[in-house]
């Protein structure tokens, strides 16, 4: 089990640590639905230091990154960053990720935290190119702080106007004292706020600026669980539920990432699945009577025949209502059309919704 370089401070915090992607994380530490509010109103930190970078440079980074990505990262300027995904040859994805130019030969990569090792040999089994790889994920520690008061409660840690970072742009600049910090506006959540990178020698010394300057600000420690329901109010997809080597980008409704552009792995295929429309959607929905969806329960139809499954769900802390995603065949699906989740021996009904479920 890997540990992250603040591990000993959430155990003295008393998180509740959890094995998570090989690595020891915390889950919570007063509760999933006090975390949730928080963000939501207020300013809580996530430590995410499990999360995978790969920086690419030299001469040839922008083809080796074209080839194995799915949305055009031709388009980036410097100080800007996109969200992609890593096709298969097989219609699934390898995984979703955020690639953050740095300048004209140099990009980070961001990728989950489960898929560091499987994501690394896949980007280096199509380097043919020769692009310089380097994995520097044991060596940096990542906090998203989020919330409506994010950029209030830390603008005192640095030069950067933090209000101004738009959303998917970055700066590169001193915090708390610590030189060469990434900090960027990519968040999961949909409150607002921004994430920084940083070495894992400053990590104590950031998070105790952090936790000072949050402090009039109402701030609090927010572990994964709250990250998971705050992403899913947003319908935001989580690799390994909601996308895997499974399901297309298509299908996922990730086609706005998916650009025929140019030729990525797959990319032929995936641009005849999106002309003759993917057999299967990904939806949302609402639960129309009292209860919990969860990953991998069935939906039916009415005649309670399974349709499908559940590939996150929860009761919403925000609308106080069962939420969810699952895939259902692509003629089913529909803002407003009704579907049923199987809950133990009950099919309840539920409504498909547009996204976000959270309207802020």
């Amino acid at each position: 089990m890997k540990e992250i370089a603040l591990s000993s401070v959430h155990q003295e915090l008393n998180a509740k640590m959890v094995p998570f992607a090989g690595f020891n994380m915390p889950v919570s530490y007063e509760g999933v639905n006090i975390e949730h509010q928080t963000v939501r109103e207020k300013v809580g930190v996530f430590d995410v230091s499990h999360m995978g970078e790969f920086l690419i440079s030299g001469e040839n980074a922008l083809e080796l990154i074209q080839k194995i990505s799915s949305n055009d990262a031709s388009k980036l300027s410097n100080g800007k960053a996109q969200y992609s995904c890593m096709p298969n040859e097989t219609g699934g994805i390898v995984d979703d990720l955020i690639i953050y130019k740095l300048d004209d030969e140099k990009y980070l990569l961001v990728v989950n935290a489960s898929n560091i090792e499987k994501d690394w040999n896949w980007i280096a089994h199509h380097n043919t190119m020769d692009a310089t790889m380097r994995d520097m994920s044991d060596e940096l520690s990542l906090l998203a702080i989020q919330g409506p008061m994010a950029a209030e409660a830390m603008q005192s840690l640095t030069d950067v106007n933090l209000k101004d970072i738009k959303f998917y742009n970055f700066e590169l600049g001193t915090f708390a004292g610590v030189d060469k910090v990434i900090i960027s506006a990519t968040g999961y959540t949909g409150s607002g706020g921004f994430e920084i990178y940083f070495r894992n020698e400053d990590a104590e010394k950031i998070w105790n600026a952090v936790m000072q300057a949050g402090a009039d600000f109402g701030i609090k420690p927010i572990g994964l669980a709250a990250r998971d329901t705050l992403r899913l109010e947003m319908g935001y997809c989580l690799y390994g539920n909601d996308i895997d080597d499974t399901t297309s980008p298509i299908e996922a409704g990730l086609g706005w990432i998916t650009k025929f552009t140019k030729d990525f792995v797959n990319s032929a295929n995936l641009k005849k699945e999106k002309e003759e429309g993917p057999a299967r959607k990904l939806v949302a929905f609402e639960l129309d009577e009292r209860g919990i969806p969860r990953q991998g329960y069935d939906i039916v139809n009415e005649n309670g025949e399974k349709i499908g499954l559940v590939t996150s769900g929860t009761m919403s802390p925000s609308l106080e209502k069962g939420i969810g995603m699952g895939y259902v065949p692509a003629d089913i699906a529909g803002a407003g059309k009704k579907i049923f989740i199987q809950i133990r021996k009950k099919a309840i009904p539920a409504t498909q919704v547009k996204l976000p479920f959270y309207k802020g």
